[in-house]
């Protein structure tokens, strides 16, 4: 389930509904919650997780979370700026850089993610627990300590070169050959 928001033209994605009873002495009471994601398709994403008696409003509430914990994220390109591992509970999620033409290789929660977020080619890998929540979070995890070239620079001191497969690498060979050209 995707759309286009109303405000803002933001992408929302719903990753997971769950249904929650509690037996009281006057019967069951259902719940319902819903793992909802949401980007601008352009390098912000937020997740949130919203609970109600039922499924519409439980994903508006969990859209509504998202949309005040976006953050901010470092992608190269339309990929992640670097190999990074996200952890939360027993789950990690691995996330490479890919070039262009491989799509998201990735489940189906992180999936979501990356397709909010505006990553179109990326590898991914998760190791331990696959809950999708946990998963989720580790995701976010990964994705909100993702560091720019900008920001290792300022970091370290000295100037840091980008070795990465979408990077767009400055053509100074063409100086060259018209030094080459003029010499002759």
């Amino acid at each position: 389930m995707r759309d286009r928001n109303q405000e803002g033209g933001l992408l929302e994605e719903v990753i997971g509904i769950y249904f929650h009873t509690k037996v009281t002495k006057g019967g069951r009471n259902l719940t319902c919650a819903a793992l909802v994601a949401v980007g601008d398709g352009a390098g912000k994403v937020g997740l949130g997780y919203g609970k109600a008696r039922g499924v519409p409003m439980a994903i508006e509430k969990g859209g509504k979370e998202a949309r005040s914990r976006m953050a901010r994220v470092s992608l190269v390109g339309d990929t992640v700026a670097h190999e990074i591992t996200g952890r939360h509970g027993a789950s990690r999620v691995l996330l490479r850089p890919a070039s262009p033409g491989t799509g998201v290789k990735a489940g189906g929660t992180v999936r979501a993610l990356m397709r909010v977020v505006g990553v179109r080619n990326v590898l991914s890998k998760i190791y331990g627990n696959t809950n999708p929540i946990n998963v989720a979070k580790a995701t976010i995890n990964a994705l909100t300590s993702l560091r720019s070239v900008d920001e290792v620079s300022r970091l370290r001191g000295v100037k840091v070169r980008l070795f990465h497969p979408q990077a767009k690498q400055k053509e100074q060979p063409v100086q060259a050959t018209e030094e080459a050209g003029a010499a002759e």
